[in-house]
């Protein structure tokens, strides 16, 4: 049985322990995981295999236990019916520009309407509170060479007046 299991609360050491260890006692293998802290504030998504007989009230009960001692705002599990991987990431997309609301949606928006996958995406704000400068690297799926996509990306950074720069993956690092 496969399960996603996510975790999320103010960082501290021993989370990823903590967690790993509770799965561990239910013969859990982390097959996949993403972490990150953001701010001070952690979150992780494992995907996670166990034995088909494996008790999910228990894990789930395990993991809760585990996540209130460690102070998290909250711990879950779900059962993953297919491990569909999908499309890798072909391109990665940086956008630079002035700070301002609405960058990562007018993106995402821009990408969608091309059928392109976001399958990672990391932001940063940077400068002084003067002139703040908002900085995207975002790994995509792009389904199938589109030429229109490049010449939508340069209408895009024109109109939103920033810089945007879209160029292929030649090989997966992890």
């Amino acid at each position: 049985m496969n399960l996603a299991v996510t975790a999320v609360g103010r960082d501290r050491p021993g989370i990823v322990a903590g967690v790993t260890g509770a799965l561990l006692d239910f013969e859990g293998n982390v097959d996949d995981s993403q972490m990150s802290i953001l701010h001070g504030q952690f979150a992780v998504m494992l995907i996670v295999s166990v034995p088909d007989d494996a008790d999910l009230d228990a894990i789930s009960n395990r993991l809760e236990e585990v996540g209130a001692g460690l102070g998290l705002a909250g711990v879950t599990v779900s059962p993953v019916a297919d491990l569909d991987r999908g499309a890798g990431p072909t391109h990665v997309l940086t956008v630079y520009g002035a700070d301002r609301p609405g960058i990562v949606h007018d993106v995402a928006a821009m990408l969608a309407g091309f059928g392109v996958n976001i399958t990672d995406l990391r932001t940063r704000r940077t400068g002084g509170p003067e002139a703040p400068v908002y900085t995207m690297m975002v790994e995509v799926s792009v389904p199938s060479p589109d030429p229109g996509l490049a010449g939508a990306m340069q209408g895009f950074a024109q109109e939103k007046n920033v810089e945007a720069h879209l160029a292929e993956l030649e090989t997966e690092v992890l």
